[in-house]
């Protein structure tokens, strides 16, 4: 029996052989990211806050979460969402460039393998029903699926749920963020009770988020909650 997967890699090679990709930054043909502009996303680099990782240029914990910190045990994230890597993101998102998710949630697997966080398994933040349907896809689930492979852990896509539809984010302050999606996530999967997660999303922005799906997970016992984003904006 021909497996789904193997299917899916035989779509993608003539369809690549049709449209050979192009680097979404400088256009240049045989790789949706190619190295020069891999090289040109600006990494979050230490001093960083303990605990959201913001750069912060006294080490330590920021002046934020020394205040009033995020329900959570720790949040890194990749690089700053500038330049290249916020039109990788975009396209991604919003023009259905699946196949980019592919060298990003690598490049998110070269990041964890230098600064190792605690985890067992990866949870994706869940988009609402009517927003996957939408869009057909959850680009923070794609991320996750090759940053599982490229660090051998496990992904589940099911166990966190979004059980509110929410406003977008985009445009809203701190504050309507946060209570924006309060209450708007639940854990449904007790198998979790106990386990190091890694959360992953694509951009964070507050933390309102990570911290309301953090929130959901410590409900069911989880161990720990950390969170993983490839973009931070500044």
């Amino acid at each position: 029996m021909i497996s789904l997967d193997l299917v899916r890699k035989v779509k993608t090679s003539i369809l690549d052989l049709l449209f050979p990709p192009r680097c979404v930054g400088c256009g240049q043909i045989g790789s949706y990211l190619c190295a020069k502009c891999l090289a040109e996303f600006e990494l979050l680099e230490p001093p960083l806050c303990l605990h959201c990782g913001c750069s912060n240029a006294n080490g330590g914990l920021c002046p934020r979460c020394q205040r009033a910190p995020l329900q959570i045990d720790g949040v890194r994230s990749v690089a700053y969402f500038d330049g290249v890597l916020r039109q990788a993101i975009h396209r991604l998102k919003y023009n259905n460039l699946q196949a980019v998710a592919i060298p990003l949630g690598r490049f998110m697997g070269e990041y964890w393998d230098r600064n190792h966080i605690p985890a067992e398994v990866i949870v994706p933040v869940p988009l609402h029903i009517s927003r996957l349907r939408e869009r057909g896809y959850n680009q923070a689930a794609l991320l996750a699926r090759e940053l599982g492979k490229s660090i051998g852990l496990p992904v589940s896509e099911k166990s966190l749920v979004r059980v509110r539809a929410t406003r977008p984010q985009v445009g809203l302050n701190a504050q309507e963020r946060k209570e924006n999606v309060c209450n708007a996530f639940r854990c449904v999967n007790t198998e979790l009770r106990h386990k190091r997660v890694l959360l992953v999303d694509d951009v964070y922005t507050t933390g309102a988020t990570l911290e309301a799906c953090s929130v959901a997970l410590r409900q069911i016992g989880v161990r720990s909650v950390w969170a993983l984003t490839l973009a931070r904006a500044r």
